[in-house]
């Protein structure tokens, strides 16, 4: 049997006495792209962050790779996170002093690459997602489209093995928000990357080969199936019928 890229077993996680999740666990194969949903305050961006190695769970175990990640220090998730794992927060959580080609460039940098050579790949990645001509702007210069997809070439310059996205359109209109969903599955099915976004909104989902529902942080048993399956073959886009963020942001940056 194939070993999942990524799986939860039992995760539970409370903030003081209010409980966020209560027992999950999910699978999620190489290749797919998985849409987690439910309500505001289902537990939905609580269990991205504890997948992602941002929050630890109270119980229950993240493997990645067959590895446990959640007992790992705080620093070796941090790593773990430059090297192999991608961020994309709601609100894209771009360094304000810096133009978005330097954004963009921040992880390579960070991961030892000269500064020549990651700017060359933060414009090159500025090209392919049709922002370059935003290249020496700075956040408070674009619009919020133009700012998301700047935070998403920053996410995948890296070219990581997994994606997290939590609320990626959130902050968007609609068609500032289908066009970084249009460029996220593409970009993601060329690199073979896979992909968790978190959303409330059945628009967003319909880009995911596979929904999980969460309610009242439990998994939902009118949701989608949770086997682990295999990404499609082929797939041309949506179906028709269809805080602690920033302080570990700044933390990633700054180790």
């Amino acid at each position: 049997m194939t070993i999942p890229l990524l799986e939860a077993r039992g995760l539970v996680r409370s903030y003081g006495a209010t409980p966020a999740l209560r027992g999950v666990s999910l699978a999620v194969a190489e290749g797919e792209i998985v849409a987690v949903t439910g309500p505001s305050g289902c537990g939905k961006s609580t269990l991205l962050h504890c997948l992602a190695g941002i929050l630890r769970p109270d119980a229950g175990e993240v493997t990645y790779r067959g590895r446990r990640i959640d007992t790992l220090s705080e620093a070796d998730r941090s790593r773990l996170r430059r090297s192999e794992l991608g961020v994309l927060f709601q609100f894209g959580q771009l360094v304000a002093e810096l133009p978005a080609v330097e954004n963009v460039a921040l992880p390579l940098l960070l991961a030892g690459v000269s500064r020549r050579r990651a700017r060359t790949a933060g414009l090159s990645w500025l090209e392919r997602l049709g922002v370059a001509d935003v290249a020496d702007a700075l956040p408070g210069e674009m619009s919020g489209g133009q700012r998301q997809r700047v935070a998403l070439a920053r996410a995948l310059v890296t070219e990581p093995r997994l994606l997290f996205a939590d609320e990626p359109t959130g902050a968007l209109d609609t068609i500032a928000g289908e066009q970084v969903l249009s460029h996220l599955v593409r970009l993601a099915g060329e690199q073979g990357t896979t992909v968790v976004l978190v959303t409330h909104d059945p628009r967003v989902a319909g880009y995911a080969h596979r929904e999980i529902a969460l309610r009242d942080g439990q998994l939902d048993p009118t949701g989608l199936g949770l086997a682990v399956v295999g990404a499609p073959a082929a797939w041309a886009g949506p179906a028709a019928a269809a805080v602690e963020t920033a302080a570990v942001a700044e933390t990633d940056a700054a180790r």
